[in-house]
């Protein structure tokens, strides 16, 4: 889908406030209301716009402990991949998993209340994933930087 001005104008004022109304939007990127609406849908139709969430706090929810995990798995065959991801789908406090090129396979982020928590979590799920032969895990001390907007 080929995006204009205007389109990526909509994407940047939803990702910095996506409760915005469609007025205040359509004010926001000189669009009458139901151009902009018209717009929206069809961002959202193809896809562009995927859908919307309410970004949570997690050291307010007593979560402040980020781990990042290196996982290398005893073969790349296409059975142990899936086996692996479906599996660390199931895992709670797993933000994200990426396959990686380099020397992991998978680079995971969990999120824990504190090390205590992520030993648990290591234990209790992280040890039991299929396929697993090397785990490696480094804590973030802070975050510096945080987004989830795209540069659109």
């Amino acid at each position: 889908m080929t995006l204009d001005e205007t389109d990526r104008r909509i994407l940047r004022a939803l990702q910095a406030g996506g409760r915005i109304s469609n007025a205040d939007l359509a004010e926001a990127v000189n669009l009458s209301p139901s151009a902009c609406h018209r717009r929206v849908q069809r961002l959202e139709a193809s896809g562009v716009i995927a859908g919307y969430v309410a970004l949570l706090n997690a050291r307010k929810l007593g979560m402040p402990t980020y781990v990042f995990v290196e996982i290398k798995l005893a073969t790349q065959a296409d059975e142990v991949l899936d086996a692996f991801e479906k599996a660390v789908a199931r895992v709670p406090h797993v933000l994200e998993c990426h396959l990686m090129a380099g020397s992991a396979d998978y680079l995971l982020k969990i999120v824990a209340e504190d090390t205590e928590d992520f030993a648990r979590i290591h234990r209790q799920y992280l040890t039991r994933l299929p396929g697993v032969t090397q785990m490696q895990s480094s804590f973030a001390l802070r975050t510096v930087f945080k987004t989830t907007a795209l540069p659109v």
